[in-house]
């Protein structure tokens, strides 16, 4: 399965122009043969703990929320899938939206992180979801820190590892580059990466989004300073 993974520097609290952003990259990804887009973790109003807490208007209602309508029509007119990471309903929330714009699944992020903690609840479920015959697994940051569940994820026939994460400059280049080849090689799941470049609430996104192979190899990588794609022809594992 050919797949994108988008970053940006999204701007703070502006929902309009970063959903304006990421359905861009949908168009272009797609433009490149990509089946799915992955973006980072908050992407819709970036990693902006202390204007979320402080303005409830900044949360999607859900999947369906028509703040989010121009990610949806540009799965519709290019065929394509995009997992869209947002606030919502007092979760950290990953949405997945399928070739026909329709909303696939919903996953709240698990293990939450430090100040997340005070914003949010922890999900309890699984994400999962099926596209293009392959099933899917998400992921949000501090989840993959936890091998637990990439063993669930295979265990549940998952052939395909999606996350959304904020690493930043200063430590977190290390942990990127440590902790996803590392889950691909464990437990032999293509791992796609979708990481924030430049400022990030409290951090600087080190971008390097990135797609590796069941084997840990990496297939393609964004640079570690500008918005950009990585896209990569991922061999997708389709377990019994």
């Amino acid at each position: 399965m050919r797949t994108a993974t988008a970053q940006f520097s999204a701007l703070p609290g502006d929902v309009a122009a970063n959903v304006a952003t990421m359905s861009s990259f949908v168009r272009e990804a797609a433009a490149s043969g990509a089946r799915l887009t992955v973006f980072a973790e908050l992407a819709v109003t970036g990693y902006e703990l202390g204007l979320l807490a402080a303005t409830p208007g900044l949360w999607t209602s859900g999947p369906d929320d028509p703040r989010l309508d121009p990610v949806r029509e540009a799965c519709r007119e290019t065929g394509t899938a995009a997992v869209v990471n947002c606030a919502s309903r007092g979760r950290l929330v990953t949405f997945v939206y399928g070739a026909d714009g329709a909303p696939l699944t919903t996953y709240a992020k698990r293990h939450l992180f430090e100040g997340e903690r005070k914003v949010f609840a922890p999900g309890a479920a699984p994400g999962r979801c099926t596209f293009d015959g392959v099933r899917i697994a998400l992921a949000t940051c501090f989840d993959n820190h936890f091998p637990e569940l990439a063993r669930e994820a295979v265990e549940d026939g998952c052939g395909l590892w999606l996350a959304s994460s904020l690493y930043g400059t200063g430590g977190g280049e290390e942990e990127r580059a440590t902790v996803y080849p590392g889950l691909a090689r464990d437990f032999g799941l293509p791992v796609v990466l979708a990481n924030h470049v430049g400022r990030a609430g409290a951090w600087t996104g080190c971008g390097r989004s990135a797609v590796w192979d069941a084997g840990g190899e990496l297939l393609a990588e964004a640079p570690a300073d500008v918005p950009g794609l990585a896209v990569a022809d991922v061999p997708v594992l389709r377990r019994s």
